[in-house]
């Protein structure tokens, strides 16, 4: 059940605006493929940059392209947490 004031279709929208791109995962900067199936722990889906829960807008610009696994390791953490890229860089990929 969608949660009161987010709307489905804007949310659809936004997810097909994200995935026509194919951007990398904005999380931990390695490339997503937009093929796998729902609930595979590499699928795409969309991570609120700033989360809901600490203030961030449903906006199309607070959100991006994220790994189902890694958008669950950043949870709730505004800053992503501690993960760490394989190509050793420490900056978010923007």
């Amino acid at each position: 059940m969608p949660r009161p004031g987010r709307n489905t279709a804007i949310r659809d929208r936004h997810r097909a605006a994200i995935a026509r791109g194919r951007p990398p995962c904005g999380i931990c900067g390695q490339p997503i493929d937009y093929r796998l199936p729902y609930m595979d722990p590499a699928e795409f889906v969309v991570d609120h940059i700033v989360p809901l829960k600490r203030g961030g807008a449903d906006t199309l610009a607070n959100k991006q392209a994220a790994h189902r696994r890694c958008n669950r390791a950043k949870s709730d953490n505004a800053d992503g947490g501690p993960i760490l890229r394989r190509s050793g860089s420490l900056a978010r990929p923007r």
